[in-house]
C-alpha cells in the first residue's frame, strides 16, 4: 500500500484558528484530502453522503474498543440499535422535558445571580452533564467527576494518546460497573431508571454483559456532553449578536425548531466521525485502499455552497432532509429527539428569564479546537427579565 502525499495540516494553526473557514476553504481546494493526522478527510455534501449510505464499502468499526452499536456494522449493529431505539420515543422525551427544563432553569438562577458569566464553564458543560445524569439515572455525585472524564477524553483525543484513551475508557467502565451493582444489588426493575432498563434488555438472546452496558452508556454520554455543550455555546454566541433574531425569537417561540436546527447547520457542533474502507475504492477521483480511515467532516458537508445556496445566512426555508447534523442513513444518531428537545429547552427558558444578553466587553469568546467544535469559552454580561412566567402566576 503507498502512502499517499499529504494534502494538509488538521492541526496547522489557521485550522486550529478557524475550523469553519479552514474546512471550507479545504473543501474548494481539495474535497478529498490525505493527512498525517487524519488520513483521508471528505469535505463535500455529496460525497459524505454516499459514504453513509454505503455500510458495505464504509465500516464504522473503527475504535479498538468495542462501540455498541456507534462501531458496528449490520448485522450485530441492526440487533443492537433495535434495543437502543426505543429509550427515545417520544413519550420518554416528553417526560423527561420538566425535569430538562428545572435543571436549565436552576443554572440560569445563578448566572443571573452573578450577572455575568462565562457560558461555557458555567452553563453549557454543566448542563449537558446534569441533564444526561438526570436521563440516565445517575446520582448529583457523579456531576463533577464526569466533568472531568470529559475533560480528560477531550485532551486524550486531541494528542491521539491511545494508552491515555484506553485509560479513560476503562475509568468509565468502572462508573459503570459500580452504578450496575448497585443496582443489581437493590433488585433494581427495568421502569427504575434508564441504566436499570438496559440491565433487563437481551440481544442474541441473552442478557446484555456489563461490557456491552458500559459501552452504550459510554457512546450516549460522550456524544452528549461534548455535543450538547458546544451546541448550546454556538446557540447562543449565534443570537447573542442579533438582537432582532432574538426578539423574534421570544414572540413566536414556534420557530425554535427550526431556528435551531439552522443555526447547528451554519456552525456545527461536531466536527467529525470517522469510517473504515472495506475495499479499494474511489471518491473525488483518489484512490483510496481498504483499510483506510477516512473522516465525514459534516461541519464542511452543512455549509456545501452546491446544496446550501449562500451557506452563512440564516434560513428557514431550506430542506431539512439536507441538514446532516444528526448525520444520515443507517448510523444516524437515534438519540436527536432527546437533543433537539433540550436545545429547545435551553434557548426557551434563556429568552423567558433573560432580556438583554450580551458578549462582556474587553473579553472575546476563544474557539474550542479539533476534536471538540464550537467555543472555549464565551464571557457574558446578562439581563434579568422584569417579570417571569413564575412571577406571574403568582
Amino acid at each position: 500500500m503507498t502512502k499517499a502525499t499529504p494534502d494538509w495540516d488538521p492541526r496547522s494553526e489557521d485550522v486550529l484558528r478557524d475550523q469553519r473557514a479552514g474546512y471550507d476553504k479545504m473543501r474548494e481546494r481539495c474535497p478529498v484530502a490525505y493527512s498525517e493526522f487524519m488520513q483521508w478527510s471528505l469535505f463535500r455534501h455529496e460525497d459524505i453522503t454516499r459514504v453513509v449510505h454505503d455500510h458495505d464499502t464504509f465500516s464504522n468499526a473503527v475504535s479498538q474498543h468495542l462501540s455498541v452499536p456507534n462501531g458496528m456494522d449490520p448485522p450485530e449493529h441492526t440487533a443492537y440499535r433495535r434495543i437502543i431505539e426505543p429509550y427515545f420515543a417520544p413519550e420518554r422525551i416528553d417526560a423527561f422535558e420538566p425535569i430538562c427544563r428545572e435543571i436549565v432553569a436552576d443554572l440560569v438562577r445563578s448566572a443571573l445571580a452573578r450577572g455575568e458569566t462565562e457560558l461555557m464553564g458555567d452553563i453549557a458543560l454543566p448542563f449537558a452533564v446534569r441533564v444526561q445524569c438526570a436521563f440516565l439515572g445517575w446520582p448529583p455525585a457523579l456531576h463533577e467527576p464526569l466533568v472531568r472524564w470529559a475533560q480528560k477524553s477531550y485532551a486524550a483525543t486531541l494528542a491521539q494518546d491511545r494508552h491515555a484513551m484506553s485509560d479513560i475508557a476503562r475509568e468509565f467502565e468502572g462508573f459503570i460497573d459500580d452504578m450496575l451493582e448497585i443496582r443489581f444489588q437493590a433488585g433494581a426493575k427495568p421502569d427504575d431508571d434508564v441504566t436499570a432498563a438496559l440491565m433487563h434488555e437481551k440481544v442474541w438472546r441473552r442478557p446484555l454483559s456489563s461490557v456491552e452496558i458500559a459501552s452504550i452508556l459510554r457512546n450516549w454520554t460522550v456524544g452528549e456532553v461534548g455535543t450538547i455543550s458546544a451546541a448550546v455555546g454556538i446557540l447562543v454566541h449565534y443570537v447573542v449578536q442579533r438582537a432582532e433574531m432574538q426578539k423574534q425569537l421570544r414572540a413566536q417561540p414556534s420557530l425554535l425548531p427550526a431556528a435551531i436546527d439552522e443555526i447547528l447547520r451554519i456552525h456545527g457542533p461536531l466536527a467529525a466521525n470517522r469510517r473504515i474502507t472495506t475495499r479499494p475504492v474511489e471518491i473525488g477521483g483518489r484512490k483510496i485502499d481498504a483499510g483506510e480511515r477516512i473522516s465525514l467532516i459534516w461541519i464542511s458537508a452543512n455549509r456545501d455552497r452546491w446544496v446550501f445556496e449562500q451557506p452563512d445566512s440564516f434560513r428557514l426555508d431550506r430542506d431539512p432532509a439536507k441538514n446532516l447534523l444528526y448525520g444520515a442513513g443507517i448510523h444516524a444518531c437515534p438519540g436527536a429527539p432527546l437533543a433537539r428537545m433540550e436545545l429547545r429547552v435551553v434557548m426557551e427558558e434563556l429568552l423567558k428569564h433573560i432580556t438583554w444578553i450580551e458578549l462582556l466587553p474587553g473579553r472575546s469568546p476563544t474557539n474550542a479546537v479539533y476534536p471538540a467544535s464550537g467555543f472555549a469559552t464565551i464571557p457574558l454580561r446578562i439581563q434579568q427579565s422584569a417579570v417571569t412566567d413564575r412571577d406571574a402566576e403568582r
